[in-house]
């Protein structure tokens, strides 16, 4: 029964993984921080990756369905240097198949005694067309990774080789990273605060509500800018949001003008 009820969740995270130019362009406006509180108001409340940081605060932002890797720790009659060379390797090929405009996100069970990915591998999934990639782990050869230019997010920098300390089991399986459950094709959304998790099939109206959030802040900022009190302006109370919509209305002109 229980793997029916996983099946059937699957399937229903993954019924749509490809964003569409509307959904991407909202997505592409808005805060974790925005599209958090829009699940949040649906029931979810663990979706941010706590303790997840950019590794680099300018890096693009990343968006992209989760395609899994999930590690367990190593043992050592299995991994060595010798078997992680070979070509069954699961880290190794995970890297030759994570599909084109996804996110790798690796649970690395919050381990940063050992490198989740180095720079090669971070080339090779650029090169691919891959969003970016997320670890509850750290990441090794930080200087040459920046180059790089994939968007990437870690606990913290791990150094040392990766068969030391964690063996790569499977891949595009429901894997848990930094607490947060994560099944494939799940939406992951990276910016300078951390990294969201959305079902795929919640993330049109949850990007659209989070988009007009960022819409509302612009225009709460302009009054706060010009010495309005937060009270009765954010959080929008009735008055206040009617103010906005009369605005919306009108088109959204230039604030400057609209209330010289």
């Amino acid at each position: 029964m229980s793997n029916n009820i996983t099946d059937n969740l699957m399937r229903k995270k993954s019924e749509s993984t490809s964003l569409s130019e509307e959904t991407r362009a909202a997505l592409m406006i808005s805060s974790t921080a925005n599209l958090a509180n829009a699940l949040l108001k649906r029931g979810f409340r663990n979706t941010l990756m706590l303790g997840i940081n950019p590794l680099s605060p300018g890096q693009p932002k990343m968006i992209g369905p989760a395609f899994t890797l999930r590690f367990i720790p190593s043992r050592e009659d299995i991994d060595t240097m010798d078997s992680y060379c070979r070509d069954d390797n699961k880290h190794r090929g995970v890297m030759e198949i994570c599909p084109k405009g996804s996110v790798l996100v690796i649970d690395a069970f919050g381990n940063t005694r050992a490198s989740s990915m180095g720079d090669m591998m971070a080339l090779r999934l650029k090169m691919r067309g891959v969003e970016g990639v997320v670890t509850d782990g750290g990441f090794r050869d930080i200087p040459a990774f920046l180059k790089i230019g994939l968007p990437a997010f870690q606990q913290r920098s791990a150094a040392p080789a990766t068969p030391l300390s964690m063996h790569p089991l499977e891949w595009d399986v429901p894997i848990g990273c930094a607490g947060v459950s994560i099944y494939p094709g799940d939406i992951i959304v990276g910016d300078g605060d951390g990294v969201v998790v959305i079902p795929a099939y919640l993330v049109d109206e949850v990007a659209q509500e989070a988009a007009e959030a960022e819409k509302y802040e612009e225009f709460v900022a302009w009054h706060l800018e010009r010495g309005r009190s937060l009270i009765g302006l954010f959080p929008a109370n009735v008055s206040s949001r009617e103010e906005y919509n009369r605005w919306v209305k009108e088109g959204r002109p230039e604030l400057e003008f609209y209330y010289a």
